[in-house]
């Protein structure tokens, strides 16, 4: 069995366009799909799988291992987050292949299964852009909460600290704490609450001002307090929050991860599937959380494929806590792929499939073709026009 052929597929998701990834094999009618979405990199990530093909044709698809090794070190420069999401897409596909050639489920080749369903959270919309990062006030933050708990979800994340320079005023502070006061009170204490910071705080005294006022509502964890990359502010974080910290969307390398674990400066690691090189690399990942003693909530905010993805991945290792998906971004979100997951009380269940389960209509894929996607982060400019983190 030999690679034959590699290509991406465009679908124009409103604030993301997802890249679908297809490798062919010689064997007819064989072949796999994965996922290399990268926000507001499209056209890099599209090109970057173009390149890494010719390393890739001919070889057996089934050698994953060292395929991913060929993909990250034969390019002499380190893939970085566009190389590695172009990665990330084939070799996906290569894993639902595999499956397919066995007659099995991803997941089983994975390890097995490490349990029966997963827990899983959703956004404020289910994901629909404007609902997740434009909902300033409690009583839309309440409508929008208790729409998501409605619908099954028994945790979801909000995205309620404002734009924030090296410092945070006591306005800010108490708009926080009476927002998620309201959200806490108006969906009770089964429902778990995330709140991402979105790296917003430019300083570690700014990110526990914020932390400690959201403290008393018991948040399920703080995601990404400061900016990605400074282990050394991640700990300084951690030591002294009073919640549960998470980090690790915005990491691609195992390196990466591995220094943050040596200091133990997270609780909750969230490596994303497409971003860090695909299963392979993310094992690596959750591996060495659960010998730092830290758990694992993969990043998913991206399109359908990558939440099957992310749906076997959950299921065979055991250090996921909880999995992140958006299945309402779009209205049509299980339109253009067949095969997602179900919500049942919070929970997904073990899909009983072979291979990854995708199927991809591309008749209704060429209907949502590229286009430049919405530049949200213009949005972060503070009123004297200083620019901050999106």
């Amino acid at each position: 069995m030999k690679i034959s052929a590699v290509r991406s597929v465009v679908v124009n998701a409103d604030m993301r366009n997802w890249v679908f990834v297809r490798v062919d094999t010689d064997e007819p009618g064989l072949f796999g799909w994965g996922e290399a979405t990268l926000e507001w990199k499209t056209s890099a990530v599209v090109g970057a799988i173009a390149d890494l093909a010719p390393l890739v044709v001919g070889r057996d698809p089934r050698d994953i291992g060292q395929l991913v090794r060929i993909m990250i070190k034969h390019g002499f420069w380190p893939p970085g987050v566009i190389g590695r999401s172009a990665i990330s897409g084939i070799e996906i596909a290569l894993w639902d292949i595999f499956g397919k050639s066995l007659g099995q489920p991803v997941w089983r080749l994975l390890g097995g299964a490490a349990r029966d369903r997963v827990r899983v959270y959703t956004h404020l919309g289910l994901g629909e852009m404007k609902a997740v990062y434009e909902t300033t006030s409690a009583a839309a933050l309440v409508e929008r909460g208790r729409a998501v708990v409605e619908r099954g979800y028994r945790a979801v994340k909000v995205v309620i600290v404002p734009y924030t320079h090296y410092t945070a005023s006591p306005r800010q502070i108490d708009d926080v704490a009476a927002m998620m006061k309201a959200l806490r009170e108006a969906v009770g204490d089964s429902i778990e609450i995330m709140v991402d910071f979105h790296g917003r705080p430019a300083s570690v005294s700014a990110a526990l001002a914020y932390i400690e006022a959201l403290a008393p509502y018991r948040p399920m964890f703080i995601e990404e307090p400061v900016q990605p990359g400074d282990p050394q502010a991640m700990e300084a974080v951690t030591a002294r929050s009073p919640c549960p910290i998470a980090t690790g969307e915005r990491l691609v390398d195992p390196r990466e991860f591995d220094a943050l674990f040596r200091r133990r400066a997270l609780h909750i690691a969230q490596p994303d599937l497409c971003h860090c090189g695909g299963f392979s690399e993310v094992r690596k990942i959750a591996g060495m959380a659960e010998a730092a003693g830290i758990g694992i909530a993969p990043h998913n905010p991206l399109g359908p494929i990558a939440t099957i993805a992310a749906w076997h991945f959950a299921i065979a290792t055991p250090g996921v806590v909880i999995q992140e998906e958006m299945s309402g971004a779009v209205p049509w979100f299980g339109e253009v792929v067949s095969g997602l997951p179900r919500l049942s009380e919070g929970f997904w269940l073990k899909p009983e499939v072979v291979g990854l389960g995708v199927t991809v209509d591309e008749e209704v894929a060429a209907r949502h073709p590229f286009a430049p996607e919405v530049l949200h982060a213009a949005n972060a400019v503070l009123d004297d026009g200083t620019i901050v983190d999106w």
